[in-house]
């Protein structure tokens, strides 16, 4: 009872939210579009599984209504009758006559070999599973042992799992599913990016340093430039005022502007 009224003292948000946290324990849904949104994915997950139950449903109800036999032969199944003396019981003409029919005997030979591979494939599957589950456990515990979850959420980790993998199956790709893909293959671009963009980033930051000293210095010309010159003599001088016109660069040097004067008078 106490339980029961501290429920109600609970708004329907605060319980929906419970509920949320129970199933993804590890989201946080204090933002309303964190939790909007993961209410919105659940009910398109719960439409997608509805449809697919309502379409197996009607074609279970349509093979019923086409050959009544159908459903009795189900029904005496289901109430503890052997299926094969069903089958004889509901079918038995039909059956006679599709054993007699030598148009028949291919598509009966068939549908055996196809039992046995299916037989067959049931087995290696069987196989495969207990070959490969205990591997499968000790990456589990290894997780367990690094941190990264505990025991507890071992059952959980695996329910994920298997429903995306149920859901595969099914034909049915959430967005979360797709959302968690598309990151898993992007994993090791946006890591190369990230280390590509951090070695850029590098560079320019030696290069500007560099060029942060050669703007500090005092005149000296520098001698790591291109060829060892370290730029011209003019970017290293000091400010002359009128006489940085005259750099020695040009042809018309200040002794030949002079001589050309003395030459006009």
């Amino acid at each position: 009872m106490e339980v029961s009224e501290n429920q109600e003292k609970k708004s329907k948000r605060e319980l929906l939210n419970e509920r949320l946290k129970g199933k993804y324990p590890d989201k946080d849904f204090s933002d309303e579009e964190a939790f909007y949104g993961q209410i919105s994915d659940d009910y398109d997950n719960y439409d997608n599984e509805l449809n697919g139950l309502k379409e197996r449903e009607k074609s279970v109800v349509d093979m019923f209504t086409s050959d009544p036999r159908a459903a009795a032969y189900f029904a005496d199944w289901k109430n503890g009758q052997d299926p094969i003396m069903g089958l004889v019981k509901r079918f038995g003409p039909d059956i006679k006559d599709a054993l007699e029919d030598p148009a028949m005997q291919e598509e009966l030979a068939k549908a055996s070999a196809e039992y046995y591979d299916k037989c067959t494939k049931a087995q290696e599957l069987e196989d495969a599973y207990k070959k490969n589950w205990p591997e499968s456990m000790a990456r589990f515990q290894k997780c367990v042992d690094d941190g990264k979850i505990t025991e507890e959420q071992i059952d959980d980790v695996f329910e994920v799992i298997r429903k995306i993998a149920d859901d595969a199956i099914k034909g049915i790709i959430s967005e979360e599913t797709l959302d968690m893909a598309i990151k898993a293959i992007n994993h090791d671009s946006d890591v190369e990016n990230a280390g590509r963009e951090a070695e850029v980033r590098g560079r320019n930051a030696k290069i500007e340093e560099k060029l942060r000293k050669a703007k500090c210095g005092d005149g000296t010309p520098q001698l790591d430039g291109k060829n060892g010159d370290g730029g011209s003599p003019k970017d290293n001088m000091p400010d002359m005022g009128a006489l940085n016109r005259f750099d020695g660069a040009s042809s018309n040097s200040i002794w030949q502007r002079g001589g050309e004067k003395r030459t006009k008078y």
